[in-house]
């Protein structure tokens, strides 16, 4: 009896991209490439068609367009606090970033966050209050040089925001024992911060602000908030329309720290010591050309 083989398709070259096909030796009017359609232990998919595999690994990547489009949407993303409008975040804006925060990696696909909408006036102003408590005790900490650039500094929009969201972590959402958590009980707060990068990004791709509040006590934050005991405040955000987006991070324009050079940062098979000259050189020529151009 004889045993059936994999049924063979030929795949015509107007399906590749040029560049795909010029890898191939084959122009793309007329060339054609066979490829099995069922995989065998000993052929997988695409290994006797050079070209479908060169197209396959091609299209991993973006398009240059999309590529340029999240490069400039990272490199804009800005921490806002002052410059925040009045005017209301339509329902249809607010679900796209929620749905992009919620398609956030998460350990053992645990999934931890939960958002909590804060558009009540008398709620958030009592979470002002106990900013303004912790910011007094913070300004305290710093030196008198440091201490008067502070104050200068605005480190909140809690009232002037039209939207106020606390994104939470439930750290018993997956049970006691969870995949990936297991030696890192942390994991899950990191997933969560995930899941609030990616809602900042999306934010400043809708020409929204959003500021990230860290001076409070977390404790009396969430006694005010009426959280479940095993619920975590990680992210208190302001969030709204803005008059407008710095061009630099406020910090950086006001002197309190640089940007440092990432070339210093990155090390290559023990700490501390240097990567390859010629990506130290790369990577310096993309630092300079990310901060002023926003892009790659």
């Amino acid at each position: 009896m004889k045993t059936a083989q994999p049924h063979a398709t030929s795949i015509n070259c107007t399906t590749l991209s040029p560049a795909a096909a010029e890898k191939t030796g084959a122009t793309p009017a007329a060339a054609t490439l066979p490829i099995a359609a069922t995989p065998t232990a000993s052929t997988p998919v695409y290994a006797n068609a050079a070209g479908v595999l060169a197209q396959a690994q091609e299209e991993q990547a973006f398009p240059e367009a999309l590529r340029d489009a999240l490069y400039h949407t990272i490199f804009s993303r800005r921490d806002v606090r002052g410059q925040f409008k009045p005017d209301p975040v339509p329902d249809a804006v607010l679900s796209r970033l929620l749905t992009a925060a919620h398609f956030a990696p998460s350990v053992g696909f645990m999934q931890p966050w939960s958002f909590l909408l804060l558009r009540d006036l008398a709620r958030r102003q009592g979470v002002h209050d106990l900013f303004l408590q912790a910011n007094e005790e913070a300004r305290a900490r710093f030196g008198s040089d440091q201490g008067r650039l502070y104050s200068r500094i605005k480190l909140e929009g809690i009232l002037e925001s039209p939207l106020n969201l606390v994104v939470t972590c439930d750290r018993d959402r997956a049970g006691p024992v969870v995949l990936g958590r297991t030696h890192i009980p942390t994991m899950d707060l990191f997933s969560t911060v995930c899941a609030v990068q990616n809602l900042w990004l999306a934010a400043r791709a809708e020409g929204l602000g959003v500021g990230w509040v860290s001076i409070f006590d977390p404790q009396r934050v969430h006694a005010h908030l009426g959280l479940p005991p095993q619920v975590e405040v990680v992210a208190y955000l302001c969030l709204g329309y803005v008059r407008h987006f710095e061009s630099q991070p406020e910090l950086e324009t006001l002197g309190w720290r640089h940007r440092l050079d990432l070339a210093e940062l990155v090390y290559e098979d023990a700490w501390g010591q240097a990567a390859p000259a010629s990506l130290q050189t790369q990577l310096r020529q993309d630092q300079a050309r990310a901060a002023k151009e926003r892009r790659l």
